[in-house]
């Protein structure tokens, strides 16, 4: 049946590069517009995934707010409080300050300062996102860190011991972090106290507690009998944070919406292109199909014939729309542009694939059931 279906294939070279092309596109628009949404989506949740999270965590920001990005500033001696909450081990104090970083050259840049309490550092950057220099480094007076990716950006140089100044105050790069990217603003990590002197924060506020519980069973329990005691705050476990965070920036800006309806054209327009040149093509064939039917080929064999052609069709498309890509992520990956491929996405992709081809195949299967074998003679 493949066999027969490639030489079906083979016999109108034109009108089957014109398919081949029509899924690369389709396949490779669609590969490429998800895998810059997740990796925004990731940029945007990254204040929690640049954090050393654990299950037994809880996050309190004021009420509010359901982004973490944009949070307002609460009564420090809430800290306290808290953490005299029964289920509670201990809490910390966080603070995330905007800034303007300005270096030697004069170039200035958007920066939010996290800072939490030495040696813990609560907020990170974790260890694999380090590259050069160690966290117990920003641990000294007036250190912050800086991304790698951003030098680009800043249109600087950065290396360990670089001076520059934030808000007006002097202040010099301990650590380099690699992937930390922020969605906007870029993050400079740093003790409690460095974040506290270079973003003006007074003692009397912090940005956000961090809660560690004595058993990471009581988490809801404890969320819980937080926002009902104070319903200034918000409680939340670690990953819905995160996830409402994503969700508030999706829906705020209409990034969803804009991305989605790009993957939904390339979808549709290239179904119909594929199954519009198939039909085409059938029909340049249909002779030979009814050939097959005189001679006593049922027609469900003869539809199998159409279907594995859209087979062949969507495997050799999707084989080179995923070249495009990997060769896409290893393109951008120097600029920071972190694509992830992963199985269960290259796996969709395929699945997807097949959708549109075998789909759009539709068109021609319909055609030629219809086909006496008579009225071709």
């Amino acid at each position: 049946m493949l066999l027969l279906a490639w030489k079906f294939i083979r016999f109108d070279r034109a009108k089957s590069i014109g398919i081949i092309t029509a899924i690369v596109i389709s396949i490779f628009l669609i590969g490429q517009q998800l895998s810059l949404l997740f990796f925004l989506m990731g940029l945007m949740g990254n204040l929690v995934g640049n954090a050393p999270t654990a299950d037994d965590q809880v996050w309190v920001i004021e009420g509010q707010s359901r982004n973490i990005n944009s949070i307002n500033a609460i009564d420090a001696r809430l800290v306290q409080e808290i953490a005299s909450l029964p289920g509670i081990a201990k809490t910390e104090p966080i603070v995330l300050a905007p800034g303007q970083a300005t270096f030697l050259d004069g170039k200035t840049a958007g920066i939010t300062l996290v800072g939490a309490s030495a040696p813990g550092f609560l907020m990170g950057p974790i260890e694999s996102r380090i590259e050069e220099g160690n966290i117990e480094d920003l641990m000294q007076p007036y250190s912050v860190s800086a991304e790698y990716f951003n030098a680009q950006t800043w249109e600087t140089d950065l290396f360990i011991g670089k001076p520059i100044e934030i808000n007006g105050k002097s202040a010099k790069v301990s650590v380099i972090t690699m992937n930390a990217q922020a969605f906007g603003a870029s993050f400079m990590y740093t003790d409690i106290k460095n974040a506290r002197y270079f973003g003006n924060v007074p003692n009397s506020q912090v940005s956000m507690i961090m809660v560690k519980l004595k058993d990471k069973k009581q988490k809801e329990e404890v969320i819980q009998t937080i926002n009902q005691i104070y319903p200034q705050l918000k409680a939340w476990d670690v990953e819905q944070l995160k996830n409402s965070t994503v969700k508030e920036i999706l829906v705020s800006s209409n990034m969803g919406m804009s991305f989605g309806t790009l993957v939904v054209f390339a979808m549709i327009s290239g179904f119909f292109i594929i199954g519009l040149t198939l039909y085409s093509s059938a029909l340049d064939r249909i002779k030979d199909y009814g050939t097959l039917k005189a001679i006593g080929a049922k027609k469900g064999y003869v539809n199998k014939l159409i279907v594995a052609q859209a087979f062949l069709y969507a495997f050799i498309g999707y084989a080179i729309a995923m070249m495009l890509i990997y060769g896409f992520k290893f393109g951008v990956a120097q600029s920071g542009l972190q694509i992830n491929v992963s199985f269960l996405f290259a796996l969709f992709l395929l699945i997807l694939t097949m959708i549109i081809s075998i789909g759009g195949s539709l068109f021609a299967v319909r055609k030629i059931a219809k086909l006496e074998p008579a009225s071709v003679f």
